[in-house]
């Protein structure tokens, strides 16, 4: 039996990007729904990150917090992506495992 030759030029063409998916649902990029999505994928982004990597290094929550400073209570809501996390925050987590923030 011969199947048809996929056109898979057509397929880019009319298949959706992730993009197209975004813009339906949470609005272009810089309307204040599209940019309150952003922000809270970058939040569970970078709590992933932090909890991948601390678990890694066979550390708790509470090591992790008391490394910085800072209530377990605040780490965990950082890896459930559930705070707004600041930058100087942010580079005291990745110091205190061992990680380095690269810009540019």
């Amino acid at each position: 039996m011969d199947r048809p030759k996929l056109d898979i030029e057509k397929i880019k063409r009319e298949l959706p990007t992730a993009n197209d998916y975004l813009t339906e649902k949470y609005g272009k990029h810089g309307t204040p729904e599209r940019e309150a999505f952003s922000a809270k994928a970058l939040a569970y982004y970078y709590g992933e990150l932090i909890k991948e990597t601390r678990k890694e290094q066979k550390l708790t929550q509470q090591e992790l917090a008391d490394k910085i400073g800072k209530e377990r209570a605040y780490i965990a809501k950082i890896e459930q992506g559930k705070t707004d996390l600041q930058i100087s925050n942010f580079t005291q987590i990745i110091n205190a495992l061992g990680l380095s923030l690269k810009v540019g």
